[in-house]
């Protein structure tokens, strides 16, 4: 699998065209059974890549990216392709603008293969509940990618793209990343703009990207960081070139083990692949100080009021009136009870309901202010260990891929899949998913480092220089049958 610099310096040397490479993705996506893709786009893909080849022929100067095909989630949207955010209620939806961060990249000469599959509007953490049919997991085809990135993902690990788009939520980046054996990174809340993403929790919400690298990784970050005077909650904090300081020490630095990941309910094989990345860290020159977050316990339940609070809120225009496809109904009462029961999946109409009883009289104090109060003091206690530590460093998930359908008619047990996720969207901070190894069934695991707000580069040094000293990122899931790759 190559890397954005080894594609773009074939490209630029002309030892590979930009069609040829196109050509081989899409050959990939159509090829396979993994249900990644929900909208391919082979016909704007190649007249993309016929236009870089023709500026490179004219010695013209093109982006960072030139050439890299790049999946981008449907929860993000694009100018001309259709966007459903994996729901049937968008089913016919072609945006007429792109996405801030979709923006960026193409400015930099990325290459758009198609939209991938997702959970339904960003809302799951196992890639099963889109409107379009499961994600399946490259590495083991009856289990799950995770979500809600599960495309995304998949994709990457796969060889369908280059590098690949995901949104992260409560962990729907780095969760899938853990599943699929890729790298992950969410970034600090402000640092990526969210114009052009279709809401579900907005005070939560960041893009991020998904690539077979920390560098790859590095140099996504590079073109979608920055401040967006369309995004009012878009930071103005400077951009560092983040691929200059993958090259820094990380001797010295310290980095935290919270207690509260090692809990009742983590695997032993992700444990033990977990305690020997700690090991291995060490070896790197790091401290490894050992800390607590107190407040840690009350996270999911926290997540899990405020993010249906603010889905209640963001849903309702889906309603068949000021957005989204309609059923026939002769009432107004029976066209939003037809058009939402019949166009929005269970979760997202149970993550409604759930929204809409937190935030309604009697139970707002009851629910969604404790669910503040308990969010700002996880904001304290993060405050409280950085004061420590540069970064923290756990397990991304509890579990590896578990098996498709499994925890489907379990909400609860599907939502502790996020259970080492969502601490640091309920803060806004950092974090990301890097390979640490393979359980005994040979599924990946993942390795989460968390950050300080704005430390993106240190979390990527860190990661990148243990990704140099670890074998994982080399192992490929087996091709399916027939697939090509570059």
């Amino acid at each position: 699998m190559v890397s954005i610099s080894e594609f773009t310096s074939k490209l630029r040397n002309r030892e590979l065209t930009a069609v040829e490479a196109v050509s081989v993705y899409l050959t990939a996506i159509e090829k396979s059974s993994l249900n990644t893709f929900i909208t391919p786009t082979p016909l704007l893909a190649l007249a993309a890549a016929k236009e870089m080849d023709a500026k490179l022929a004219r010695g013209e100067s093109v982006g960072a990216l030139a050439g890299v095909p790049l999946a981008v989630k449907d929860i993000i949207v694009t100018r001309g392709i259709r966007s459903t955010g994996a729901s049937r209620i968008l089913d016919t939806y072609v945006p007429p603008y792109d996405a801030t961060v979709v923006e960026r990249l193409l400015a930099e000469g990325a290459i758009i293969l198609g939209k991938t599959n997702c959970d339904e509007f960003a809302m799951g953490a196992s890639g099963e509940n889109s409107g379009y049919g499961p994600t399946r997991n490259p590495w083991d085809v009856s289990c799950v990618p995770g979500g809600s990135s599960s495309g995304s993902a998949a994709a990457v690990a796969a060889g369908e793209c280059l590098v690949a788009l995901g949104t992260d939520t409560g962990g729907s980046v780095r969760q899938p990343a853990a599943f699929c054996g890729v790298v992950g990174l969410k970034p600090t809340y402000g640092r990526v703009s969210r114009w052009g993403l279709m809401a579900m929790t907005s005070s939560f919400d960041q893009a991020g990207p998904l690539t077979r690298s920390v560098e790859d990784a590095a140099r996504m970050l590079k073109v979608m960081a920055g401040h967006d005077e369309r995004d009012s909650t878009s930071s103005r904090e400077p951009v560092p070139d983040y691929v200059a300081e993958l090259q820094g020490e990380v001797q010295g630095l310290r980095l935290g083990v919270p207690k509260e990941f090692f809990a009742d309910g983590l695997e032993p094989d992700i444990r033990q692949a977990v305690e020997t990345a700690i090991t291995k860290l060490k070896e790197l020159g790091v401290t490894i100080v050992e800390v607590s977050l107190p407040s840690m316990p009350y996270a999911l339940a926290a997540y899990y009021v405020i993010c249906p609070a603010e889905v209640s809120a963001n849903l309702a225009r889906y309603d068949g009136i000021r957005f989204g496809s309609r059923q026939e109904a002769t009432t107004l009462y029976d066209l939003y009870a037809k058009t939402r029961g019949a166009l929005l999946g269970a979760e997202v109409r149970r993550r409604i309901m759930l929204g809409t009883y937190v935030l309604s009289s009697g139970y707002y104090e009851a629910y969604y202010r404790k669910a503040q109060q308990a969010r700002r003091a996880i904001r304290q206690d993060f405050a409280r260990v950085f004061e420590q530590v540069d970064a923290l460093v756990a397990p991304t998930t509890p579990t590896a891929a578990f098996a498709l359908g499994s925890k489907a008619d379990d909400p609860l047990a599907m939502y502790l899949a996020d259970v080492y996720t969502v601490p640091v969207n309920i803060a806004g901070l950092p974090a990301l998913s890097v390979p640490c190894g393979f359980t005994k069934q040979g599924l990946p695991i993942g390795l989460q480092l968390m950050g300080p707000a704005w430390s993106e580069a240190r979390l990527l040094r860190i990661a990148h220089h243990y990704e140099q000293a670890t074998p994982w990122h080399e192992r490929l899931p087996v091709r399916q049958a027939g697939q090509p790759g570059l």
